[in-house]
């Protein structure tokens, strides 16, 4: 377990460094922030006190190595729109992109696990039919589309819930939350359920698949031959065994809830990372979107990490550092 452990700790450090060297450099080939910051009427004079100010002056080589420096000691400097500390921006953002991403987590789980059982145990049936047949418009129709759709439908039509905002919050922990309240949750219900679809439909096909693969083993037609029937036998049997290939999709698909919310948080007017993202961009905001990438690569270093930790768990013939079957 240690050894496994430090051999995947070497390679997430390599990971991490190896992704801020491609992003420094990356984002400061793009524009000139400076050029977005200072006042059109400004002269030469103004301009490089603005430059030096950032710290843009120097060369591109010592502003690398200033920010490997700092980044190693968890400082990833001053938004340039915001005048604050990196994280501080961030991490003011962060609960309402990790409440959004968990919201459409749990839609897609809800939803797509139940569907999945049902379409692999009876592929035959009408219903599973029809569930796989509608699946796979998750795949098919783009976020940005059914997200106005869901507006336009549920919103202005029908008026049920709001379109945009995320509604009273409550403090918790020293973290504002929207789910604490129901104008909070009926805020959240769109943009959440927008952004699960396309998990919905990766959950139900795959765990369908899985389903039909399980259920014809000979260890289910052995719990079969002892009586075991129903639940017992969905859950314990078909639906266990089920769950580790799952786990893999599920573990790196929330990864990507969390990392590629921006189209919905743009159309809801969500006030998370995402939409802090698409400002940064326009107002070439680098330490921003440096740190924002960063942290989006630790994420998913510590998921992958995580998921073969829980391979273990469901599967106790998978060994750490061994490749599950």
């Amino acid at each position: 377990m240690l050894e496994y452990l430090t051999r995947r700790l070497l390679t997430a450090l390599f990971v991490m460094t190896a992704m801020m060297v491609i992003v420094f450099f990356g984002t400061n080939m793009i524009g000139d922030p400076v050029a977005l910051l200072v006042d059109p009427s400004a002269n030469q004079a103004e301009i490089e006190a603005a430059r030096v100010s950032l710290g843009l002056d120097q060369p591109i080589w010592f502003q690398f190595w200033a920010f490997l420096t700092n980044a190693f000691q968890g400082d990833f400097g001053k938004s340039f729109v915001f005048n604050r500390p990196v994280f501080d921006v961030i991490l003011e953002r962060l609960p309402a992109t990790l409440e959004l991403a968990a919201a459409a987590a749990l839609i897609a789980l809800l939803v797509g696990l139940p569907a999945g059982l049902y379409a692999g145990l009876y592929p035959d049936r009408i219903g599973a039919k029809v569930i796989m047949g509608v699946s796979i418009f998750g795949f098919s129709l783009p976020s940005f589309w059914v997200g106005i759709v869901l507006i336009l439908l549920f919103s202005v039509t029908f008026g049920w819930f709001p379109a945009t905002g995320r509604g009273d919050t409550v403090e918790l922990f020293g973290i504002r939350w929207s789910i604490l309240t129901w104008d909070g949750i009926s805020h959240l219900f769109l943009p959440a359920l927008n952004l699960s679809l396309t998990k919905m439909a990766i959950v139900t096909r795959l765990v369908a698949a899985g389903t039909q693969e399980v259920r014809s083993q000979d260890f289910v037609r052995f719990a079969r031959a002892k009586g075991v029937r129903g639940a017992r036998l969905t859950l314990k049997h078909i639906g266990r065994n089920v769950m580790v290939p799952v786990i893999t999709v599920i573990g790196i698909e929330i990864g990507h809830l969390i990392a590629y919310s921006v189209v919905t948080e743009t159309i809801f007017a969500w006030p998370g990372v995402g939409r802090l993202v698409i400002t940064s961009i326009f107002s070439l905001d680098r330490p921003v979107l440096v740190a924002y990438l960063v942290m989006v690569t630790l994420m998913f270093v510590l998921i992958n990490l995580i998921v073969d930790l829980l391979y273990v768990a469901l599967d106790p013939r998978i060994k750490l550092g061994s490749t599950p079957d």
